[in-house]
């Protein structure tokens, strides 16, 4: 595999209430303590209650087209806008079309990209498919690159390309270690597309995730809309169905659409 480095209180008064349960007071001190990503997005940072949870592995999935690649990027954009240090890990594109990409969607990074403090690696994903043989020690070069790294928070967009030839025991391994990475400090971000797995491997995978975010291309109506269900969100109060649709807007980035405008 090659992989190519590119530049880059309340205030409170006195008042009478029943006691609320234990478990509600910790989920709630849990998360106040808890650190967030910004997507940059204050209505996806609402939807997700505050953002991504510091020191969590996601899963992203999605069919092609669905917005994975554009909802990465709205985080590392959000990222950097917290000072955080990002690694950037893609089989999907060069570092130019990214960094191209992001600047059209008025979310340029190149300014971080050229002091260091975001970087692109380019991995060969003509390479893994030409060697299909080599997707197990491909994809343990590619958890040793996130193991050596520096940066706070690391995206792979997408693990699809060794997933499909990996034994799902290479697969479970590795997101076996990126939970251990993560409970050192990492914050991770892995896309892929659901059809690389088994049923049975992708439920054991979401139940290993912090956070699980689910993109599909939906028709409501005479319209093709872009949809995500927030499936399992550590900190958040609700863990299922929490659907929000949006667009990819040239001005905006991702933009939520109101539910009454798909339905005009």
């Amino acid at each position: 595999m090659e992989i190519n480095k590119g530049e880059g209180a309340v205030l409170g008064k006195e008042f009478f209430c029943e006691e609320e349960p234990g478990y509600l007071i910790e989920e709630e001190e849990e998360k106040e303590l808890l650190e967030f990503i910004s997507s940059g997005n204050l209505e996806i940072d609402r939807r997700l209650e505050g953002g991504i949870p510091a020191g969590s592995l996601c899963l992203l999935e999605g069919a092609n087209d669905s917005g994975k690649s554009i909802f990465l990027q709205q985080i590392i954009w959000g990222a950097l806008n917290q000072d955080k240090t990002v690694l950037f890990l893609t089989t999907e594109k060069t570092s130019k079309e990214v960094l191209n990409q992001m600047e059209s969607l008025k979310r340029g990074i190149s300014d971080y990209f050229i002091i260091g403090r975001s970087k692109i690696f380019e991995i060969n994903a003509g390479y893994v498919e030409e060697n299909p043989r080599l997707s197990e020690s491909l994809l343990q070069v590619l958890l040793e690159c996130i193991q050596r790294c520096e940066e706070e928070l690391v995206l792979i967009d997408s693990l699809t390309i060794f997933a499909v030839n990996a034994s799902e025991n290479a697969v479970l391994n590795f997101f076996t270690e990126c939970v251990k990475l993560c409970d050192r400090g990492k914050t991770i971000l892995i896309s892929v597309h659901g059809y690389a797995f088994s049923q049975a491997v992708l439920y054991r995978l979401r139940s290993v995730c912090s956070a699980c975010l689910e993109l599909r291309i939906e028709q409501v109506g005479d319209q093709w809309v872009k949809t995500m269900e927030i499936q399992k969100l550590r900190g958040a109060r609700k863990t299922t169905g929490n659907l929000l649709s949006f667009d990819v807007d040239s001005e905006f980035g991702l933009k939520i659409i109101p539910v009454s405008k798909i339905k005009a």
